[in-house]
């Protein structure tokens, strides 16, 4: 038998077929029925790059930590946390202070919410000189944004953290040789009806306080920062104090909340006070 003899009864082999693809469940879309409802679902603990507007050169480029969550309702399981970044993804590589609105209201719709919230906080930083000598240092900073969308109303508040130098007035009535002095840290959380400048906000606070700090001192700038906080000795109430007059007197603030915690230096506690508006 010749070889296309033999070829020709071989059996005939099917063309290859895919196999159909797996239908997989979707738990997250079962029926819950425990009838209550959540808040606040998604993730959180996302670093992501962000760039925020700032006075002196218009875009500051820094590194976020970020929570994306949504209300679910009583009726479902769970939620769909890979929406969360696919929505963060889609819009950029970077997120924009400008575009958070965006964000929000595409997370509603990709996950059917009433509601969407988004956190963010970031070091925010400030180049600053010395008080005497003039030379220049970089001082860091804490910033957050706490947004939310319900419909079409957006919520937005501002946070800023702001550590400075706190001189007891009890200390210097009584002593004899100086006054001790420690490290405090101021939170200034707000509303306003238009933007309010991250940078706004921390002179309020640095110039409520005994001194400001800063990131680079020679003994000239030493001497200085050390006589204006014995100048200016201010208790940890009259540090809350003294932001909120300034905040009261600014035309766009609706709302705060100022606390400042001071970090003894002759006692193992902290001094804490707090004011809030509204």
């Amino acid at each position: 038998m010749s070889s296309s003899s033999e070829t020709a009864d071989a059996p005939r082999r099917s063309p290859t077929r895919s196999a159909p693809p797996a239908i997989l469940a979707d738990k997250q879309n079962e029926r819950d029925h425990r009838e209550l409802r959540i808040d606040k679902v998604g993730v959180r603990g996302l670093r992501f790059p962000i760039q925020i507007r700032d006075k002196a050169h218009a875009v500051q480029n820094t590194v976020a930590t970020i929570g994306l969550y949504v209300d679910l309702p009583k009726e479902f399981k769970g939620t769909h946390m890979s929406r969360f970044i696919e929505v963060l993804n889609a819009h950029g590589g970077i997120v924009h202070v400008e575009n958070i609105p965006d964000i929000l209201h595409a997370m509603r719709r990709r996950l059917h919410a009433e509601t969407a919230h988004l956190e963010m906080e970031f070091p925010f930083f400030l180049e600053k000189r010395a008080p005497v000598t003039r030379q220049m240092g970089v001082m860091d900073y804490t910033a957050r944004f706490d947004a939310a969308a319900c419909g079409k109303e957006i919520d937005f508040v501002l946070t800023v953290k702001a550590a400075v130098t706190t001189l007891c007035p009890c200390s210097k009535a009584i002593s004899r040789y100086g006054a001790h002095n420690q490290r405090g840290e101021v939170t200034v959380a707000m509303r306003s009806r238009q933007a309010v400048w991250i940078e706004d906000v921390i002179s309020i606070i640095e110039a409520s306080a005994s001194s400001e700090l800063y990131s680079l001192l020679k003994r000239q700038d030493e001497k200085a920062v050390t006589e204006r906080a014995y100048e200016n000795p201010v208790f940890v109430e009259d540090l809350v104090r003294n932001v909120a007059l300034r905040l009261n007197a600014h035309p766009d603030v609706t709302w705060y909340k100022v606390e400042a915690e001071n970090q003894e230096s002759i006692h193992n506690h902290n001094a804490y006070a707090c004011i809030e508006k509204g």
